[in-house]
């Protein structure tokens, strides 16, 4: 996964919330977050979790997953799983090591698929393409 770059997802979050409309303080009370830690999230000094991510994409009114992308955890595909690695990243019953563990065995698998020139496919294919037929 590509490395966290916290001064273009401040520059950017600050771009949507002038866009929104927002001030500072009206975005930190409706994403739940300290005003300081929302300015600093802004200059680029505070690495925010996906947690906290998610809370200021509902804020701002935009997909959880534009600010994954933005902040490097996610990679900007065609749509590959973009959903189940949001939905990981944002889940709060996991911690950060146990979502990265999940997230490396789903690539692993992808790889796997894609090496044997099957990307998404799965054993149950082959086996409906041989209905029928007679050993």
């Amino acid at each position: 996964m590509a490395s966290l770059n916290v001064g273009s997802l401040g520059e950017y979050i600050r771009e949507q919330r002038r866009n929104a409309q927002y001030s500072l303080r009206q975005l930190a009370e409706v994403a739940g977050v300290s005003n300081p830690y929302l300015s600093q999230i802004e200059r680029g000094l505070r690495k925010p979790s996906a947690e906290i991510l998610q809370q200021i994409a509902k804020a701002l009114r935009i997909s959880a997953e534009t600010l994954y992308v933005q902040a490097g955890i996610l990679e900007e595909r065609r749509g590959e799983g973009l959903e189940l690695r949001a939905s990981i990243l944002a889940d709060p019953l996991i911690n950060e090591q146990q979502k990265q563990a999940l997230l490396a065995v789903y690539d692993a698998f992808l790889k796997e698929n894609a090496a044997d020139g099957r990307p998404g496919a799965d054993e149950r294919t082959d086996e409906r393409t041989d209905e029928g037929k007679t050993p």
